[in-house]
């Protein structure tokens, strides 16, 4: 069983819990994710992990209430207990894996959307921990759904709030702040991306304009976190890829956003997992690659 030692609403319908989970603390990296079961009967949820600390072998999950099994989650307190707190899973950020002296060469351009602020966090918090600063944008519809504000600041090298109602920060969506920054002379070697589908595929659309290389994160669409499912089969370039088993992260310009989108959509009913999984035949499912 793993302890719940934190929970709280940070805003509305969004929830951070700290939980005691050395083993995924000792090895976890940013940009990776782990799958929660509150209970041996329920669902398997994958969250991106938020932050970790060693030391206290904890690990810091942001979720939003979606469906039933995040609903359920959301009545935990601390004091109880996640029943599976399975990983680290997924691949780490290429930023932390490069070599960390290629890295402090490029100017990095962070844009977190909604939820996508959290795991945009401990990667931008490695960053600084290590000595490079990168810029930062964050976005939400209103000032009332920002989350990790205060942490965010702690950590960023520039960090530009916006608002699509103009209530905080600057108003507009974050392509708005992209063009704005490239304009006032910013010159970015890399970009990355989280947040809603249809956010990342303007940002990436907006980036490939600009020449900047973008990586996005694909962790909207994992269900099982295993390739089992088949709910993540993304096409990436000319390839099928899982983006619980080969990302969550790839290059946002070869992301094909239409379908990944469409594909969402198909899933959320048993007609359309039936239709897609008859559609793809042994493709349809991940992991061993074998199935």
């Amino acid at each position: 069983m793993y302890q719940i030692l934190k929970a709280e609403e940070i805003t509305t319908n969004i929830y951070l819990m700290v939980v005691k989970a050395p083993r995924v603390a000792k090895s976890c990296l940013p940009g990776q994710f782990v799958i929660v079961r509150t209970d041996e009967d329920s669902e398997r949820i994958p969250l991106t992990i938020c932050d970790y600390d060693r030391n206290e072998g904890t690990v810091t999950i942001v979720f939003q209430i979606v469906g039933a099994g995040t609903l359920f989650m959301s009545g935990l307190k601390a004091g109880d207990s996640f029943h599976d707190f399975v990983g680290p899973l997924g691949c780490a950020s290429e930023l932390i894996t490069d070599d960390v002296e290629n890295t402090k060469k490029k100017n990095i351009l962070f844009v977190a959307g909604g939820v996508g602020t959290a795991p945009v966090y401990p990667q931008v918090k490695w960053l600084h921990e290590n000595g490079i600063n990168a810029d930062v944008i964050v976005g939400a519809k209103t000032k009332d759904l920002l989350i990790l504000e205060d942490e965010m600041k702690a950590v960023a090298g520039n960090l530009y709030i916006t608002t699509d109602d103009g209530s905080y920060g600057r108003s507009g969506m974050v392509t708005k702040t992209i063009e704005d920054l490239v304009a006032e002379g910013n010159k970015y070697d890399v970009c990355v991306a989280i947040g809603p589908m249809i956010m990342m595929k303007f940002v990436c659309k907006l980036t490939k304009e600009l020449n900047i290389p973008t990586v996005v994160s694909l962790n909207p669409i994992m269900v099982d976190g295993t390739g089992m499912c088949g709910a993540c089969r993304v096409t990436i370039g000319d390839k099928v890829k899982f983006a619980c088993v080969d990302g969550p992260e790839f290059d946002g310009h070869l992301v094909n956003f239409d379908e990944a989108m469409k594909r969402q959509t198909l899933y959320k009913t048993a007609e359309g997992r039936a239709f897609l999984a008859a559609k793809e035949g042994a493709t349809h499912h991940g992991g061993c690659g074998n199935c």
